[in-house]
């Protein structure tokens, strides 16, 4: 019963699809972490708990039903001779979404809240609305996340631990991450394109074009250390005129 304790092929496919969980996980951290920063601090925390449990619970339910996320992959219907699945339909709608939620943020803070700007009062965000949110962009990440792990192991137990060891990666990270950005606004920005970059990402997979993941993770790294330097460099440029 217990045999696959002592199996090194177990444990190695743990290992290499938790890795594999945790990277598309990014998407999710980035998307919560820019959301919530419209929250309350006492709210924020509670809304990235049910965020990444609602996500915890959609990825166990669909490995529990994997006959049915097989068929998610099968053809539906075609266009000028482009076959297209459930998958690819949940992908476009998932990467427009991203598209018009990025767009309307950098538009606000760009162009600036005019109700905010009347106010002196800090407005926030309605903690029902973030939630929702979250959620369907949690449903969104999920299909592509489980489709990952069915294609990689073989075992539904360690599909189960490998997405469990993800999704707390994914809160533990998403603090600091939330933190980070409200610290610094202009990393907002940054954030937000790369939100945009995810959109289109998952929008050209739906319609059958394939974006290798590790160009936009590999710019996505570069543009965040030069980020990073930079917030060093402001901060160094103040502590010298203090």
């Amino acid at each position: 019963m217990f045999d696959w304790v002592t199996d090194p092929a177990i444990w190695a496919s743990l290992v290499t699809l938790s890795v594999m969980e945790i990277i598309l996980g990014i998407d999710n951290i980035l998307f919560i972490a820019v959301i919530v920063a419209k929250l309350p601090a006492e709210q924020a925390k509670r809304a990235r708990q049910l965020g990444l449990g609602m996500a915890l619970i959609f990825r166990v339910l669909m490995l529990f039903s994997l006959f049915w996320l097989i068929g998610l992959t099968a053809p539906v219907f075609t266009v000028f001779g482009e076959p297209f699945s459930w998958r690819d339909i949940v992908l476009v709608a998932g990467g427009a979404f991203l598209l018009y939620k990025a767009t309307v943020e950098i538009h606000r803070d760009v162009e600036g809240n005019h109700a905010e700007e009347k106010s002196p009062k800090k407005v926030y965000a309605s903690f029902g609305a973030v939630v929702a949110q979250i959620a369907v962009i949690d449903l969104i990440f999920s299909v592509d996340s489980i489709l990952t792990a069915i294609g990689m192991a073989e075992v539904i137990g360690v599909m189960i631990a490998a997405v469990v060891i993800a999704i707390a990666v994914m809160y533990l990270a998403s603090g600091p991450v939330a933190a980070f950005i409200v610290r610094h606004p202009t990393t907002r920005m940054l954030a937000l394109a790369f939100l945009m970059m995810i959109g289109i990402a998952l929008v050209a997979d739906g319609l059958g074009f394939h974006i290798p993941r590790g160009y936009l993770y590999a710019a996505m790294a570069f543009s965040a250390l030069v980020e990073f330097l930079n917030v060093l460099a402001r901060r160094n440029r103040r502590g010298q005129r203090a």
